[in-house]
């Protein structure tokens, strides 16, 4: 009898809740009224990576240093990231 009760007083409730789409619309348009695309920006972060990345295995070659494969893929891995972050983005927000 109890779990009816509870049952019946909660059916209410689950009918008045929503499912937070006007959210996420509004959530796109203000970001998209601020910012500049995300895509954009994370092919701008990835090249700065890369150009980084490839400064400073450069200068571990001109050191003279033998172990730098870790970092060359360190650094290829976190622009692919960022690319891919990107592209995520602009899937779930539309940005």
């Amino acid at each position: 009898m109890k779990k009816l009760l509870v049952f019946v007083l909660f059916l209410p409730a689950a009918a008045f809740a929503q499912p937070g789409i006007t959210e996420m619309q509004e959530a796109r348009s203000d970001l998209t009224q601020s910012f500049f695309s995300a895509r954009d920006l994370s092919l701008v972060v990835a090249a700065i990576l890369g150009i980084i990345g490839a400064v400073r295995i450069y200068h571990n070659l001109q050191m003279g240093r033998e172990r730098f494969t870790a970092e060359v893929s360190a650094w290829f891995f976190s622009a692919l990231f960022m690319v891919l972050l990107g592209a995520f983005l602009q899937a779930v927000f539309g940005i």
